[in-house]
C-alpha cells in the first residue's frame, strides 16, 4: 500500500524558513507534511513531478477584505489566482459580525463606499443569518473555501453593535458599561477561535481619509477614541494572546507611532503597522517609517509593518471613483448616484472648489497631471486615448481638472483613467522596502475596490521582479517575506514553511514561465456585478491542507480551507 497520498518529486524546495534550497521529494498525508527528503515514485497515491519546479509554502496575503466575497467565490480571486493558500478577513476594522439581524442591510452599506464592493453582489450573496462573532465563525465554517481564513475581528462592527451604528459615528466616549460589553465580546471571539482585532483610524481632518462610509461621512473608528483601542489592547494582554492591525493617520506621525508602540506594550502582543508605502515624490516618508520600525524591533517592541510591493495601480471611472474622498469638494461631488455625480462635476460653479481643494496628492498618485486617459467612449475623443492629463492640456487648452471632468462628464462618466501608482517596481524606494528584512509583502485589499485594484498579483509580481529580473533579493529571503514572516506577524501557529508536521500548503511552480496576465473585466460577481482581475501563469499546482486546488491553470474543484481558528486548523 502507498504510504503517503500525494508524493511531489525532483523539486527544488524552498522551505520559507530562509533555509538554503535543496533538490528534494515531499510527501502528503492526511493533509500534513509527512517527510521532506528521497521518496520513490511507488510510495504516493499520487505523483507529483515538479522537476524544473520551484516547490515552496503557499503565499499568506495578510491584507484582504475577502469577508463578503466567500460567501460566493471559495477560491478568493485574485488572490487565489496568484499562489495564495491563507488569508486574514476583518482587516482594518472592517467586516459584518457582530450585527443586529434588523442592520444587515446597513452593514452591507458600510462596505459600499470604504471598499468599494458591490451592494447588489452583497445583497445577493449573504445570508446574514448569524449576529454574533462566534456565530459568523460558524458560518464560515460550512461554507466551500479553496482557502485558509484566519479571522480578525473587526471593531466598525462591535462599536456598532454596541454603541448603535449612528451613535458610534458621533464621536462620544464610549461609557464603561459599553467599553466592558466590548471587551466581553472580543473576549467571547477569541474563545471561539478569533486571532485578534483590527481597526481603520483615518482621522477626518487627517492627511488620508479617502475611506469613507456610503454617504461621505467618516467611519466609525476614524472618529474612535484612543482609549478604545487600549481597551481592546488590555484584553490580548490579559489573555496572553492575540495579534492587532492597525491603520492609522493624523497629521501628527510621532505621534501615531506612540500610539502603536503604546498599544504593543499594553497589550505585550504583536501589531501590524499598515502600510508602508514607497513615494518616489516623497522617499523620506518611508524612509522614516522604516527607520521608527528598526527602532521598535531593538527595543523588542512587537510592530511590524507590511509593505505595499505591487505598482498595480489605480484605474477607474467616474461612476464608481470614491479615493478622493480626502477632499471635501471631491467627496461630495462624487457622492450619489450617477446622475447626480454627473450634474455636479459638470457644474461650472463647483469647479472652483475642486480646483482649490484638490485630493491630496502622493495618496493616490504622485502628480494629478500624470493620471492617464485609458479608455473614452465617443469616437471625436479617442485622440485622448494613452495621453496624460498633461499632454491632454495641450489639446483642450484647459487645465487638468476641466480636461478631466469636461470629458468625463461628455461620456456619462464611462471615460477609464489610469493613476499610476506612487512608485514603481524598479524605483530606488521600492528597493528599499525590498532591502529591509522584516517588512511583510502586500498590500492586496483582495475583495475591495475590484473596479480599481488588481493588487492581488503582489506574490507573482514580487518573485518576478525582485527575485527574478532584479536579483535584489534570493528566493529564499522572497519566499520567507512571502509566507514565513507573515505567518509569524499575523498568528499563524502552523504555518508559513514546508516542515514535516506541517499542514501541507505548497506552490509549485517554473520561474521562467512565472507571469502576470493583462487586466481583464469579467462579470462573475453576484447581482450581475462586474470586477477587474489579473491571472498568472506559470503556477502549475496549489496544493491547500493536502489536496490540489489548482493544476493545468485551472482550479480543481476541491475545496480544502479551513477556518484557522487560534492560528490552527482544527
Amino acid at each position: 500500500m502507498a504510504e503517503f497520498d500525494i508524493v511531489i518529486k525532483n523539486g527544488m524546495v524552498i522551505d520559507g524558513t530562509r533555509a538554503p534550497r535543496f533538490r528534494g521529494d515531499i510527501g502528503i498525508k492526511h493533509g500534513r507534511v509527512a517527510k521532506i527528503g528521497r521518496i520513490q515514485p511507488h510510495e504516493g497515491k499520487r505523483l507529483v513531478d515538479a522537476s524544473g519546479s520551484i516547490v515552496a509554502p503557499g503565499f499568506i496575503d495578510l491584507h484582504t477584505h475577502y469577508d463578503a466575497q466567500i460567501f460566493w467565490d471559495p477560491y478568493l480571486t485574485i488572490s487565489g489566482y496568484h499562489g495564495i493558500t491563507s488569508v486574514v478577513i476583518g482587516n482594518c476594522g472592517f467586516g459584518f459580525a457582530p450585527v443586529h439581524p434588523k442592520e444587515a442591510e446597513r452593514a452591507m452599506l458600510t462596505m459600499v463606499r470604504t471598499e468599494a464592493i458591490p451592494l447588489r453582489s452583497m445583497q445577493a450573496a449573504m445570508p446574514f443569518d448569524w449576529e454574533s462573532y462566534p456565530q459568523f465563525l460558524d458560518k464560515l465554517d460550512n461554507i466551500p473555501k479553496g482557502i485558509n481564513l484566519l479571522p480578525y475581528v473587526p471593531m466598525n462592527p462591535l462599536l456598532g453593535y454596541v454603541m448603535g451604528i449612528d451613535e458610534s459615528k458621533t464621536g462620544r466616549m464610549p461609557t464603561d458599561d459599553e467599553h466592558k460589553q466590548m471587551r466581553q465580546i472580543l473576549n467571547e471571539a477569541m474563545d471561539a477561535g478569533a486571532c485578534g482585532w483590527s481597526a481603520q483610524r483615518l482621522k477626518p481632518d487627517g492627511p488620508s481619509s479617502v475611506q469613507r462610509d456610503y454617504d461621505g461621512a467618516p467611519m466609525n473608528t476614524d472618529v474612535m477614541h484612543d482609549e478604545t483601542c487600549f481597551e481592546m489592547a488590555k484584553v490580548l494582554g490579559d489573555r496572553g494572546e492575540g495579534f492587532q492591525e492597525l491603520t492609522l493617520a493624523s497629521w501628527d506621525p510621532k505621534a501615531d507611532a506612540a500610539h502603536f508602540e503604546k498599544l504593543a506594550e499594553i497589550s505585550g502582543r504583536p501589531i501590524m503597522f499598515e502600510a508602508v508605502a514607497a513615494n518616489d515624490r516623497f522617499p523620506h516618508r518611508h524612509r522614516n517609517t522604516l527607520r521608527w520600525l528598526e527602532r521598535c524591533r531593538e527595543r523588542g517592541l512587537p510592530v511590524y509593518g507590511q509593505g505595499v510591493t505591487t505598482d498595480a495601480g489605480l484605474t477607474f471611472t467616474f461612476e464608481d471613483w470614491n479615493l478622493f474622498d480626502d477632499s471635501d469638494a471631491w467627496r461630495e461631488a462624487t457622492t450619489g448616484s450617477v446622475a447626480d455625480r454627473t450634474e455636479k462635476l459638470g457644474d461650472p460653479r463647483r469647479r472652483a472648489a475642486l480646483k482649490a481643494q484638490m485630493p491630496r496628492e502622493s495618496l493616490i498618485v504622485n502628480f494629478f497631471e500624470e493620471i492617464v486617459i485609458t479608455q473614452v467612449e465617443r469616437p471625436e475623443n479617442k485622440r485622448f486615448e494613452g495621453m496624460t492629463l498633461r499632454l491632454a492640456m495641450l489639446e483642450t487648452k484647459k487645465d487638468a481638472v476641466d480636461t478631466m471632468l469636461d470629458l468625463a462628464v461628455s461620456e456619462n462618466l464611462k471615460t477609464e483613467f489610469f493613476a499610476p501608482g506612487t512608485n514603481s517596481h524598479d524605483s530606488a524606494g521600492m528597493k528599499e522596502l525590498i532591502d529591509y528584512p522584516y517588512l511583510t509583502f502586500g498590500v492586496s485589499d483582495g475583495g475591495a475596490h475590484t473596479k480599481f485594484l488588481t493588487a492581488g498579483r503582489f506574490p507573482t509580481e514580487g518573485i518576478i521582479n525582485f527575485a527574478r529580473d532584479q536579483k535584489w533579493i534570493s528566493l529564499e529571503d522572497i519566499h520567507w517575506r512571502l509566507s514565513g514572516l507573515p505567518a509569524f506577524c499575523a498568528g499563524f501557529k502552523d504555518r508559513g514553511f514546508l516542515r514535516e508536521g506541517a499542514p501541507a500548503d505548497i506552490v509549485i511552480y517554473d520561474l521562467q514561465k512565472l507571469a502576470v496576465q493583462p487586466v481583464e473585466i469579467v462579470h462573475d460577481l453576484p447581482g450581475d456585478e462586474w470586477r477587474r482581475i489579473q491571472r498568472a501563469e506559470g503556477y502549475r499546482y496549489v496544493i491547500v491542507n493536502g489536496a490540489v486546488t489548482w493544476e493545468n491553470d485551472q482550479f480543481t474543484g476541491a475545496h480544502p480551507g479551513k477556518v484557522l481558528r487560534h492560528g490552527v486548523s482544527a
